[in-house]
């Protein structure tokens, strides 16, 4: 390997390195200056601790599974909040990054179209509309893909235990949610081959083994979702566009509230369009130019599934199907929100992105015709398969670059507003004082169920938009949550039933004694923020109060608490299922990076 070689690999490999994250500090700017990620469905707190609930033994379903967990043990030593804002921000640009290193190993792309798959990787309305819902974990699972899709070709190549280790760190890391473990495991399945599919089963097993695990402790396995989550939770049509050309364009969140506001004009439209005549420029040198075709085609195929499902899935018929499934399979209810899968198709949207600017910038070339392209602009890696980049006429870096730079701007400008924060909607927020206090206070004698009712609040430092309650993560004691969601004007069942039988307690004005024996030691009334609280005085006044302030007040369940916290036993085993995560997540990923670099 000459000195040249070598360092047009490191420009190679840094530019889009760079240029992503770039893309991720611009998207996630004000977020990262101090204070906490608290909008919707994203918590982030100073601490939180490893409760059952935390380890997925609750009375709902483990969907935080393993995320609380790890926050749970690392808060103590690092700052919470600046944990999110690290997982997060590693992830936007692990995606940008990872597209662009795809593009260069399946298809020999130049610099040029590599930063082009970054930014259909990282400027959409899916990463738009997870990040003003609040989805950072779920981001995660979506970051991984593009790595999974590259570690399972490789498999296919070579079969290295580097290989075999990288895939189980990406399946790892995908497995921070249960649903990031579903999105990597059906990437990695579909494209690794019949041959693999039991060491890849193996794999996504352990990646997953901490849900899995809380799932059959906590008995939710045996409890199947509300039917009502389907419809409400069903892709939504965006304007102009209709359910199947918002999923096309990478959007349709059920929420429409958790879009920029470029997603709700016109542009929606001339945005969807400019990214789909990108990609659809590039579909044809992705499945037919030369190489190990399988991965590739494989990727386009599952990108089409991961759009016409959802859409069908919003239709009467495809409802009715999935809300048979809920109510009679458990576990189904991960089907619900249909159109988080589309982020199966973003590594074959930035596959053949990259190729739609190789296409065109052939088109415009005006160079005589050559076996290959230029140095400048190839890898000029020997590893590198043999694609349709290598067999076509000579491209000047002016043309290559010019194409590029077009691209990425139509890309970026029809949905400006994901810049800086989602146009401000990603703000840091700061807890009052009392939070602290509350935690400081209380001791091990029972639960904490919470007032008014209901799992969302509207706080005077958090913003106009609902935000999940963050007491769960903020107090060392359980909390109990119904796990009810008001969604469009109606509300979808949560499985915590004990959560819901205390809930109905207060409000009804229940005593203490009913409340004690429910394992209810803790009340907390969260101020000022809107919500039923019912004939909740009744039994406040039974109880003994213990701090108090604008924001919240503190009461104590007189007398013996019936304790219902898990089994010893139950907790060990979810702590030695996160820990097999943890060591798959670490040294999958230590072991992957310290052999490729012997290699």
């Amino acid at each position: 390997m000459t000195e040249s070689w070598r360092r047009r690999d490191w420009w190679v490999r840094c530019v889009p390195a760079g240029y992503s994250a770039v893309l991720a500090l611009l998207i996630l700017g004000p977020l990262l200056g101090s204070g906490y990620l608290l909008l919707r469905d994203a918590v982030s707190t100073p601490r939180s601790y490893l409760t059952d609930s935390a380890l997925g033994l609750g009375d709902a379903a483990p969907r935080a599974v393993p995320q609380d967990a790890v926050l749970a043990v690392l808060s103590p030593v690092i700052d919470g909040g600046l944990i999110v804002k690290a997982i997060l921000l590693v992830a936007l640009w692990a995606a940008g990054y990872g597209a662009a290193v795809l593009a260069r190993e399946l298809l020999g792309a130049p610099i040029g179209a590599q930063l082009v798959a970054t930014t259909v990787a990282l400027w959409n309305p899916y990463v738009a509309e997870r990040l003003v819902q609040g989805h950072w974990s779920l981001l995660a699972g979506y970051a991984a893909l593009p790595w999974v899709a590259l570690a399972a070709y490789r498999i296919r190549t070579d079969g290295a235990a580097g290989t075999w280790a990288g895939l189980a760190g990406c399946l790892a890391a995908a497995g921070l949610t249960p649903t990031g473990a579903l999105l990597a495991g059906v990437t990695a399945l579909s494209l690794a081959g019949r041959r693999y599919v039991a060491g890849v089963l193996a794999l996504l097993v352990a990646a997953s083994v901490p849900w899995l695990t809380a799932t059959a402790l906590s008995g939710a396995a045996g409890e199947p979702s509300d039917p009502a989550g389907i419809a409400a939770f069903a892709a939504r049509a965006e304007p102009g566009l209709g359910t199947l050309g918002s999923l096309a364009g990478l959007g349709g969140i059920w929420n429409g509230d958790a879009v920029p506001d470029s997603r709700t004009t016109l542009l929606a439209l001339i945005g969807t369009l400019l990214l789909l005549a990108v990609v659809a420029t590039g579909v044809r040198s992705v499945i037919s130019d030369g190489g190990d075709r399988y991965v590739r085609r494989a990727l386009v195929v599952l990108a089409a599934l991961a759009i016409l499902l959802p859409a069908l899935g919003a239709t009467p018929w495809g409802t009715h199907v999935l809300e048979w499934l809920v109510a009679h399979v458990p576990g189904a209810g991960l089907l619900r929100d249909t159109q988080k899968y589309v982020a199966l198709a973003m590594p074959a949207y930035a596959l053949c992105a990259a190729a739609g600017c190789g296409v065109l910038a052939r088109r415009f070339s005006t160079a005589p015709a050559s076996a290959a392209t230029d140095n400048a602009q190839r890898t000029d890696d020997p590893s590198l398969p043999s694609s349709g980049f290598d067999r076509v006429p000579k491209l000047s870096t002016t043309v290559t670059g010019t194409v590029a730079t077009i691209l990425i701007a139509l890309l970026v400008l029809p949905l400006l507003d994901l810049a800086w924060g989602a146009g401000g909607a990603l703000r840091p927020v700061h807890y009052p004082a009392g939070w602290q206090q509350v935690a400081d206070r209380m001791d091990d004698s029972g639960d904490v169920a919470v007032l008014p009712g209901g799992m969302f609040r509207k706080f005077r430092y958090s913003g106009t938009a609902p935000v999940l309650d963050p007491a769960p993560r903020l107090l060392p004691r359980d909390v109990l949550q119904t796990g009810e969601l008001p969604v469009r004007g109606r509300t979808v069942s949560g499985e915590g039933t004990r959560a819901r039988t205390v809930e109905t307690l207060l409000l009804h004005g229940g005593s203490a004694r009913e409340l004690a024996d429910q394992g209810v030691g803790w009340i907390l009334l969260e101020r000022g923020t809107p919500g039923p609280l019912g004939e909740s005085k009744t039994t406040l006044a039974q109880l003994d109060p213990v701090f108090g302030d604008a924001d919240l007040a503190l009461y104590r369940v007189p007398g013996p608490i019936r304790q219902h916290a898990g089994s010893a036993t139950d907790r060990g085993i979810a702590i030695a299922a996160h820990a097999v995560w943890a060591a798959l997540l670490l040294g999958g990923l230590l072991l992957a990076t310290r052999i490729r670099r012997t290699r």
